[in-house]
């Protein structure tokens, strides 16, 4: 009989997740909290949202769980893994997909990884994990000038990073962890790596793990990766820079070790594993290094990468938490995509003035062929859309390469504006595999 899930999120990854979901015959109804408007567009299952609670609520989730005789929940966002979510639906006798809080640990706690990505021979960056100011100082006075990445080590919706060209611009952005309160207190130094970036997902039982997609994430709010880093303005799929060599590297020489070393200190891992990499290159060699660890789906990453999976969601789900994902054959399409961010004028600072503001051309651009919406900051009233977020939407394209998939989707974002020209998003996602074919 078919059952009642639930997700916790409600940005665009639990859009994609609803539209997948809905397709197993063994769900009848989707509950997500909070949700967003537009996360009944691809489906005719109903699909109840929760406006006023938040991810971190996990009482009022396991309770309202509980009321809804809800079967299984996916616990889809980062700080909801951080608060113990999956722990708690448990204790409740709730089906929960995910890491428990302290396998989440990965990603809720940088400098935690780092040093267990030390312990089990990870290849990362030169990195210096610091808890004040003076030793940030003290440190980079006796390194020779060079690039450095400054990092929150806990949670910052995907904008925790700040890159400096050299050690003065090291010391500015030191300085600007306070901006991250309690994430930001502790906070690490990154040498600057030389490379292409790559994130690759896949579905762990604890002990085994299957590898479902990767992706390219374009994380910086302008053309050709200027300006800010933001929670991801798009990405591409597959990215044409992982061969089939690499893809077996960062399957032996990271992932191989990750699964095994948590489950050796007693966090077995359950659920989508994110690896953030890099590919670097090391004389006539290209080698995969650690960028950084996500404890859920990636956000916009899967938005390309869960419309491919062929198999049923609702089982990959339950082979996760009886521990048989060896078990399942996991099938995707095949197809490239690409999603493109649509997001307020001012995001990922001060978008305030576009609060409100009607967002024209959503329904005419998710009637194109291979093309899929997914909502994030849009409330609907009336049958009107308007803003109410930084990420507004986002634009998926599907095709046969990158270069028709992108087309699709800005063929898409071309029918969409926002009052008052307040409509942002990049018009070069993809760009680096468009050249390779080109």
């Amino acid at each position: 009989m078919p059952k009642t899930i639930a997700i916790i999120g409600g940005g665009g990854r639990e859009s994609a997740l609803v539209d997948a979901y809905a397709r197993s015959k063994s769900v009848a109804r989707i509950l997500v909290f909070p949700g967003n408007d537009l996360m009944q567009a691809n489906t005719k299952k109903p699909v109840k949202t929760y406006p006023y609670i938040k991810t971190t609520d996990i009482s009022k989730i396991v309770a309202e769980c509980k009321k809804e005789k809800v079967f299984l929940v996916d616990v889809a966002q980062d700080n909801a893994v951080a608060s113990g979510a999956v722990d708690e639906l448990s204790k409740a006798g709730i089906i929960a997909v995910g890491p428990t809080k302290l396998a989440g640990q990965i990603e809720w706690d940088k400098a935690w990884a780092r040093e267990f990505g030390k312990r089990i021979g990870l290849s990362q960056p030169a990195l210096k994990i610091c808890r004040s100011k003076k030793e940030a100082e003290d440190f980079l006075k006796i390194q020779k000038d060079q690039a450095w990445f400054i990092k929150a080590a806990g949670l910052a919706e995907g904008k925790g990073v700040l890159p400096a060209r050299n050690n003065k611009e090291a010391l500015e952005k030191v300085a600007q962890m306070q901006n991250f309160g309690v994430a930001g207190e502790v906070f690490l130094i990154e040498s600057w790596l030389e490379g292409e970036e790559f994130s690759t997902y896949v579905f762990c039982d604890g002990k085994n793990y299957q590898m479902v997609g990767s992706a390219q994430d374009h994380k910086r709010i302008n053309d050709y990766d200027e300006g800010a880093n933001t929670g991801g303005m798009g990405c591409s799929s597959p990215p044409l820079v992982l061969s089939r060599e690499l893809l077996k590297l960062v399957q032996t020489e990271i992932l191989d070790k990750v699964i095994k070393g948590l489950s050796e200190e007693k966090r077995p891992y359950k659920g989508v594993l994110y690896l953030g990499g890099m590919v670097v290159k090391q004389g006539d060699q290209l080698k995969p290094y650690v960028i950084e660890f996500n404890a859920r789906w990636g956000d916009p990453e899967a938005q390309v990468i869960v419309p491919g999976i062929k198999n049923d969601l609702f089982d990959i789900s339950m082979a996760i938490y009886k521990g048989d994902i060896s078990k399942l054959k996991i099938k995707t399409d095949g197809k490239a995509r690409v999603v493109v961010a649509g997001v307020s004028k001012g995001y990922p600072l001060d978008y305030s003035k576009v609060k409100d503001k009607q967002v024209f051309g959503l329904d005419e651009a998710g009637k194109i062929s291979g093309v899929k919406i997914y909502g994030a900051g849009i409330k609907v009233i009336d049958n009107k859309h308007y803003a109410s977020g930084g990420r507004l939407f986002y634009i998926v394209g599907e095709g046969k390469t990158v270069i028709e998939a992108r087309q699709k989707a800005y063929e898409a974002m071309s029918l969409i504006f926002v009052e008052g020209n307040n409509l942002h998003y990049r018009t070069d996602i993809g760009w680096r595999d468009v050249e390779r074919l080109r």
